[in-house]
């Protein structure tokens, strides 16, 4: 009976020297804290994510200065230890800019059935949540390019429509004179149909930085395009369109800038007042290190509580117009991708302004 004692004692220091080599020598960052919010022993790696010495054992985990940008550690420990049927885990980033799992799990001694504290471990997810990021963002890129093709293969092919129409308006009328003009506005639309194929095909989302190169381009002629292929829709609305364009050119990928204008344009023609004369304007001017591009209509208007959702994805405020609500969501990303930035002005009944401000590269 006298040697139970002696062989418990050596079979706890035997358990003690296990744990304390078990987490000298592990790869794995990892923290033990006691019940009493105490740092009991950790591990070398975890090192990085607190500014930790082998004297801070014995310290309370608080007193511990730590490499975290998230500042409730303590508090997620205290939780674990007040409901330990509920593990913690959670993505958390050190100072240097790396991430990590942090997991937080209750250490219960059974024999006892209590807690006496939690194991903290951190597994580094940098280069996964980097490569997740770098798919999120090859996803988000192939989305606006395709619906970016979707938007601005209506232009010519809407232009080529109407110029059908007039040809066949013009030979039942014997009005062989308007052929001439005819033939020359299907000609443009034509090379404005091969242009857009060409810019798509080289576009390819894996090489869109390399291949959407900025450039001077004439606003003046992109409007007269755009407006030729709403031609129909802004005719049946008796939409008057005024132009005001003191800045005759945009720097500015030539495919974006067109989905961009068209965008806003049809956007201006779709939502328009049918109780009222309808108004659009459009308008360049240059303030500082920006060209402003506006669009201003007096149609259907934004409410204040609608303009904060107006650019998120998929957004539709009217659901009895055509349309996908993705528009704004993707011009947005284009503008902002080459350090602009879009603006809403809107009140409900009393018409919108989209502003546009591109980067000013004269000035630059």
């Amino acid at each position: 009976m006298a040697e139970t004692p002696r062989n418990d004692a050596r079979q706890l220091r035997q358990l003690n020297f296990d744990l304390a080599n078990y987490f000298s020598n592990t790869v794995i960052p990892q923290l033990f804290v006691d019940a009493d919010l105490i740092l009991r022993i950790f591990t070398p790696p975890a090192m990085k994510q607190f500014s930790l010495t082998y004297d801070h054992v014995g310290s309370h985990i608080s007193d511990i200065k730590d490499n975290l940008r998230y500042p409730h550690v303590v508090e997620d420990i205290s939780e674990v230890i007040d409901n330990p049927n509920n593990s913690l885990e959670k993505e958390v980033q050190t100072t240097d800019g790396y991430w990590y799992q942090m997991n937080i799990v209750p250490y219960i001694e059974y024999e006892e059935d209590v807690i006496n504290g939690v194991i903290i471990t951190f597994t580094d997810v940098t280069k996964r949540l980097l490569a997740l990021r770098e798919s999120e963002k090859l996803n988000s890129q192939y989305e606006i390019l395709m619906f970016a093709l979707a938007h601005d293969i209506r232009q010519p092919i809407s232009t080529i429509s109407l110029v059908a129409d007039g040809l066949k308006m013009a030979s039942s009328q014997d009005g062989f004179r308007q052929f001439g003009k005819w033939a020359d506005t299907l000609r443009k639309s034509s090379r404005s149909l091969k242009t857009l194929v060409e810019d798509f095909t080289a576009g390819k989302v894996g090489e869109r930085e390399e291949s959407s190169e900025e450039m001077k381009l004439n606003i003046k002629d992109i409007c007269e395009d755009i407006l030729l292929a709403l031609k129909l829709e802004i005719r049946k609305k008796n939409i008057k369109v005024t132009t005001d364009l003191k800045i005759a050119e945009i720097t500015f990928p030539r495919s974006s800038l067109r989905s961009v204008i068209y965008n806003l344009i049809h956007n201006a023609v779709k939502f328009c007042d049918p109780e009222k004369a309808s108004e659009i304007n459009i308008a360049t001017e240059e303030i500082g290190d920006f060209v402003i591009l506006c669009v201003q209509d007096n149609g259907l208007g934004i409410s204040f509580d609608d303009q904060r959702r107006v650019f998120k994805k998929s957004s539709r405020l009217h659901n009895n117009i055509k349309g996908t609500g993705m528009g704004l969501y993707v011009i947005k990303q284009m503008i902002e991708d080459y350090g602009g930035r879009i603006k809403l002005e809107s009140d409900k009944g009393e018409g919108s302004t989209f502003k546009v401000f591109f980067k000013n590269h004269k000035t630059a």
